[in-house]
């Protein structure tokens, strides 16, 4: 009975910390122009300090929710930002998660963005969990010289994220209308938070573009989600009943996120030989000769739109991996469709047709080094 009592005060206590850090942000209104860092009281991986940026409109009521990418860790020498030979995942620290470096949709001053009026929350990616890490982790490996160090891991991406989407609900109440977008790990990430965010903004139409995750279909997925403990931060839905970190893979969460909410669109970008996914693939333990990436694309696609009524793909050959945040999200075309007018329709809420050059049977019609024309 004390350990119950113990339970419900530190709980208390918690609830009420997160209530007063969150109350502590400043508002929508007391931001400048332009972007906007917003520290949060959070932590990245190492524990040091999170923060996020926002940038408003001043003509549009439409949202941008853009959750940013940075590779991944699930292991004590991936984790430790200071092992030697130095493995860690990239976006390590706050300056290289700013938004007004980036390129694509972060070029608020092309007139050919389709998001250059939108209002901006972008949601930066330090963890090392792909945004949606269970908590704190300890691990212990040996050095190159033999030694043992242990490591402690903040996979605080649930959290950091929720403290942004939370505040970001407040403060941009009514939307006309919410894009939510993630790049390579910030994919996975918004492919589970967007189901959240619709459910939120459960009024108004939401669409999802996950860009440059949709190769990993590793029989080895259990290991990574148990590290992050994923499993503990699933909304009790009907969608994930009986999940756990052995159960889980990545479609679930786009299938989840879909049938939960009515007014969720989901759709993802790949590119058939995605060097990076094929890269991390490797370090999740899958032989080289035991995947083609594109026809894992393509199964990773077969499996979601089994499960949902409506699910849009554009995917292109080549190895390059991400769009959103590079040039080419501008010069893009496969089967005579700019990738910048697709996602725009998609945006819009018009109707959009698969764009691909992947087949079942043969595999993708481009060879593994094209590159699509330009305009």
């Amino acid at each position: 009975m004390k350990r119950h009592i113990l339970l419900f005060v530190l709980l208390f206590f918690a609830a009420t910390f997160l209530t007063s850090a969150q109350d502590e942000l400043p508002a929508l209104a007391d931001l400048a122009d332009g972007w906007n860092a917003i520290e949060t009281g959070g932590f990245c991986s190492a524990g040091t300090p999170y923060q996020f940026f926002v940038h408003e409109s001043d003509t549009s009521d439409n949202l941008l929710i853009f959750f940013n990418g940075g590779g991944a860790c699930w292991f004590g020498q991936a984790c430790d930002l200071a092992s030697e030979p130095n493995i860690h995942f990239p976006f390590a620290d706050m300056d290289q998660n700013n938004p007004a470096l980036g390129s694509g949709v972060f070029e608020l001053d092309n007139e050919a963005n389709p998001f250059a009026e939108y209002d901006m929350v972008f949601i930066p990616y330090c963890t090392g969990d792909v945004h949606i890490g269970g908590g704190e982790r300890e691990y212990t490996y040996s050095n190159a010289d033999g030694e043992e160090v242990t490591v402690t891991t903040y996979h605080n991406g649930y959290e950091n994220s929720s403290t942004v989407l939370n505040w970001t609900y407040e403060n941009f109440s009514s939307p006309e209308s919410v894009f939510v977008a993630g790049s390579s790990a910030g994919a996975i990430g918004s492919s589970f938070h967007s189901g959240l965010i619709a459910e939120n903004y459960a009024d108004v139409r939401v669409t999802l573009l996950a860009d440059a995750a949709g190769g990993y279909g590793s029989p080895n997925l259990a290991t990574v989600f148990n590290a992050w403990d994923t499993a503990s931060i699933l909304p009790d839905w009907e969608e994930y009943a009986g999940e756990t970190n052995d159960t889980l893979t990545f479609e679930d969460f786009y299938i989840a996120s879909a049938n939960h909410n009515d007014n969720l669109t989901i759709a993802q970008y790949n590119t058939a030989y995605d060097e990076t996914q094929v890269s991390f693939t490797l370090v999740l333990g899958d032989p080289p000769d035991s995947f083609d990436l594109s026809q894992r694309i393509l199964h990773h696609y077969s499996e979601i739109e089994s499960a949902v009524d409506e699910f849009y793909t554009y995917t292109p050959g080549g190895d390059v991996h991400t769009i959103l945040r590079s040039p080419e999200f501008y010069t893009y075309v496969v089967e005579g469709v700019p990738f910048v007018d697709w996602i725009a329709a998609l945006a819009a809420g018009e109707a959009v047709d698969d764009i691909s050059c992947v087949d079942e049977a043969a595999g993708c019609t481009l060879a593994p080094d094209a590159m699509m024309e330009s305009e």
